[in-house]
């Protein structure tokens, strides 16, 4: 009975270990569109650079100020009761979220135009319609108002730690393979970025400190959709050592192909249910988390890799050895 067991519970192994969402002698010729995916690439560039400089963010309470309110709430599960009933004031833009615990509840109201007065009136109105809606158990735990100064200082917060991060991972990719792979990788960040920026200077979300978050995180996930890549080069260079790099560079694609796509329709399964099951406090995080990982692997795949042959990558610059670097596939 448990020779039996231990027999099936093999062939299943066996079974699984012969699955590959990719099959094992697909040969995609990726590198002859690369001259094509770099077109299309600099044109989405231009147009979110355009698209930036025309038509803007659509900065949120957090950059371009405004009022905090935190309440404590009698019950628990009334905070979208109480968006809808603060969104007929007419003080445009008002953000609630929980706070901690779940009848904590954080309002952000935007920057009224005015002095002091104005931002003393808007907390007036505030309080006057949720003590009537929701009668006088209300606690108010804090009142502040955010200025625009704070919310430049955010701005400027924000852009120093996307530049960072990219500066960081140059140096890393740098350390573990060389200069071409480096560059390659940071150019395929940078595309990132910047078609994560235009998708919200097209659409008009809002943009705000869960925005930068997301956009940190699309950087550290396309990078190891990268550097997954990079590994198979790396490994391949010493394995076909007469092997032109462009037919090199396909091979490594295609051999990393299936846990590329793997990795990205996990994600992208888990992002999509965020997005709709999550309600409108994270729905534009995870939009923007969706946006990246189809922009990360694209770039891993079309942009990343076909650098190397702009870079002029030679065989004499082979990548340093596994023994001083490393031999994982991710970060």
């Amino acid at each position: 009975m448990a020779t039996a067991c231990s027999t099936t519970s093999i062939a299943d192994l066996r079974a699984m270990r012969r699955f590959r969402f990719v099959p094992d002698s697909v040969n995609l010729p990726f590198m002859s569109w690369r001259r094509v995916a770099f077109i299309c690439s600099f044109a989405f560039i231009s147009l979110s650079v355009v698209l930036f400089f025309i038509r803007g963010l659509n900065y949120g309470i957090d950059f371009r100020g405004g009022i905090l309110i935190e309440v404590k709430t009698p019950e628990v599960g009334q905070i979208a009761s109480m968006r809808d009933s603060l969104g007929t004031l007419g003080l445009g833009e008002i953000a609630l979220q929980e706070f901690g615990a779940p009848d904590d509840i954080l309002i952000r109201v935007e920057r009224q135009e005015g002095d002091e007065k104005a931002q003393l009136e808007a907390v007036s109105l505030v309080k006057a319609r949720l003590e009537e809606d929701f009668g006088n158990g209300l606690d108010y735990r804090r009142t502040e108002f955010v200025g625009p100064k704070v919310g430049s200082e955010l701005i400027s917060a924000g852009i120093k730690a996307v530049v960072s991060a990219l500066l960081a991972m140059m140096v890393y990719i740098w350390f573990r393979f060389e200069w071409q792979f480096s560059l390659g990788a940071v150019a395929a960040l940078l595309h990132d970025v910047i078609l994560t920026i235009g998708m919200f200077a097209l659409t008009g979300l809002e943009f705000n400190l869960a925005t930068v978050a997301a956009i940190l995180l699309i950087v550290g996930y396309s990078l190891n959709d990268t550097v997954v890549v990079y590994d198979r080069v790396r490994e391949n260079l010493r394995k076909y050592k007469k092997l032109p790099l462009v037919d090199l560079l396909d091979r490594s694609i295609n051999d990393t192909l299936s846990r590329t796509l793997m990795t990205s329709i996990t994600t992208m399964l888990a992002l999509i249910s965020l997005y709709t099951l999550g309600g409108a406090v994270i729905a534009d995080f995870s939009l923007a988390m969706i946006w990246g990982v189809l922009v990360g692997t694209y770039s891993s795949i079309f942009i990343a890799a076909p650098s190397l042959v702009l870079l002029d990558l030679r065989r004499s610059d082979s990548p340093k050895s596994d023994e001083s670097t490393g031999s994982n596939t991710s970060i």
